[in-house]
């Protein structure tokens, strides 16, 4: 990976040396971004990349000081592009410093090798994920009110800790597409990491796009079933009844207002379908293993049987030859011979 000591330098600009050197020379761009800051010429351009834009200023009557709430628009690639940045030199620090001493403990095959570098990201970026939403929820109060799914739509402001994490949940699941060329994952596996990517990529865009901010943050409870359950529970509430009532009815880009039946109905399927096809690829994966497992243990019943009957053959020759007699070894004519006279 990119902060790895090399035994072998290959050629510049080659396939191995971008692998190699990729997440230096992703650090020497984030550098370049953030000396802009340095000077006067180019800090307006740097600070598009670095700070979070569109900020609006707002006094509400609950409080004196003002409020500043944050809408999305074009400048935001920039935004999200730097943070992809930050996601690449992450990844690499956390493969080299975390996974691969693992690795070498472990003494695992490639194939497992790739399994638990996959593994090992996913884990901790769904555990900061989980972590970070969990406090929005808490701060905003919406567990105590899930009714500000569809209250008040379209949410065209957002606090500046929302809007954060939205940047930075499509910079990370942008960044997993160079990964795949880093990460020399093999030609096998990309199809099926392509599409929960993907999928990820469009329900958070989505989401973010279309003023419905707050039902994505449910995607990362811990429990996957109960995830499933509760994010179809809370889609249909909000698409299907929540926002049907409103008092804003209509579609309007200048306002953010995509409240109409064919955005409303669309969003629904998609959401149900996606979670349609995660339950079914679970189920898929539940019921491979239990095969699996059966086979095993078949497999070992079969091995055992054979031993099993050996062993009793062993043990009644043993018991013949400690103290049973053979039909040869007793007394006969044949056996004694009469004496001469």
């Amino acid at each position: 990976m990119g902060f790895r000591k090399k035994n072998k330098s290959p050629p510049v600009l080659s396939h191995e040396f971008v692998i190699q050197n990729h997440a230096d020379m992703v650090s020497c761009v984030a550098m370049i971004i953030l000396l802009g800051l340095m000077f006067e010429v180019t800090a307006k351009f740097a600070i598009m990349f670095i700070t979070v834009q569109y900020n609006v200023t707002q006094t509400s009557e609950d409080k004196s000081e003002p409020v500043n709430f944050y809408h999305y628009g074009p400048k935001d690639i920039a935004t999200v592009f730097f943070y992809m940045l930050i996601a690449i030199i992450l990844h690499a620090l956390i493969q080299e410093y975390i996974l691969d001493k693992i690795n070498r403990r472990l003494h695992l095959s490639k194939t497992k090798h790739s399994k638990f570098n996959e593994s090992g990201q996913l884990a901790v970026f769904y555990l900061l994920s989980f972590t970070w939403g969990c406090s929005i929820l808490t701060a905003e109060d919406f567990v105590t009110n899930p009714m500000f799914l569809w209250e008040g739509y379209p949410h065209n402001h957002m606090a500046f800790q929302v809007k954060f994490f939205y940047v930075c949940q499509m910079a990370y699941w942008l960044h997993a597409l160079p990964e795949l060329y880093f990460q020399k994952v093999r030609k096998e596996d990309i199809p099926r990491q392509l599409y929960y990517i993907c999928l990820y990529i469009f329900h958070i865009t989505g989401a973010y796009v279309l003023n419905v901010q707050w039902k994505q943050f449910t995607l990362w409870a811990l429990l996957f079933v109960f995830t499933r359950l509760l994010t179809l529970t809370l889609s249909v509430l909000t698409f299907g009844f929540g926002l049907s009532r409103t008092d804003k009815q209509g579609f309007s880009l200048a306002e953010g207002n995509f409240n109409v039946l064919t955005v409303r109905m669309t969003c629904l399927s998609a959401i149900c379908l996606t979670q349609a096809w995660m339950m079914w690829k679970f189920i898929n994966f539940q019921l491979k293993k239990w095969r699996e497992q059966t086979q095993l243990q078949a497999s070992k019943k079969k091995a055992v049987s054979p031993k099993s009957r050996a062993s009793k053959k062993d043990s009644s020759r043993g018991g013949s030859a400690n103290g049973v007699m053979k039909p040869e070894d007793k007394t006969s004519p044949r056996a004694r011979k009469p004496k001469a006279s």
